[in-house]
């Protein structure tokens, strides 16, 4: 069984920044594209961004686009999620997701692997 363990998550002012970072267990993480999505209070989970196996692509949400940055280490089977300019509506528990297929789609369905996640919390 594949386990994600994230980390990171905390109390920040707004314009503030963290670093998430999630650990992968297992042998087979370069295989696998890596997603970070979120759930607020009261809302749906939804979709933050995605990275693929290797690292060479990413795609983000329009909403954290210039403000989150996604990447991963391979060798150390740990993906990150730099959230930079945060503002009180990125309050939420953010969660990564491992994506066995190695597609790194948007939709929460298509992954199969999902940590317990990290809660942000944006004070003014």
């Amino acid at each position: 069984q594949v386990q994600l363990v994230e980390s990171g998550g905390g109390l920040v002012q707004a314009g503030g920044s963290l670093r998430l970072s999630c650990r992968v267990s297992g042998r087979t993480f370069n295989t696998y594209a890596m997603g970070w999505f979120r759930q607020a209070p009261g809302k749906e989970r939804e979709f933050v961004v995605a990275i693929s196996k290797n690292g060479g692509s990413a795609y983000a949400a329009d909403s954290v686009k210039g403000r989150f940055t996604i990447s991963r280490e391979n060798a150390k089977n740990t993906v990150y999620l730099q959230v930079n300019s945060l503002k009180l509506e990125d309050t939420a528990v953010y969660y990564c997701a491992a994506d066995v297929a190695g597609l790194g789609r948007s939709a929460s369905e298509t992954y199969h692997y999902w940590g317990q996640g990290t809660r942000v919390t944006v004070s003014s």
